[in-house]
């Protein structure tokens, strides 16, 4: 599991993200991880691979996004 996280991780940092705007989060429930961050409007729950995914595919780069924040819906929708 949380090698999912750390990849997530490094996929928002190369984004341009600051831990604090947003990033991935272990949770007590091993099959559980969180993303959230200032840039997210509230976390987002799911497994770790998904969490990976949504990172990956659906989070565009910081500078893209500006000032808006990012939604939990918003990321359901785009993987679909």
């Amino acid at each position: 599991m949380s090698e999912h996280i750390d990849r997530a991780n490094a996929v928002l940092r190369k984004k341009g993200y600051r831990e604090a705007q947003l990033a991935a989060y272990p949770t007590p429930l091993a099959t559980k991880a969180l993303l959230k961050g200032g840039k997210i409007v509230s976390p987002f729950s799911d497994t770790p691979e998904t969490v990976l995914r949504a990172v990956s595919e659906c989070v565009p780069p910081a500078d893209e996004l500006g000032r808006r924040q990012l939604t939990p819906h918003e990321l359901r929708a785009c993987l679909g």
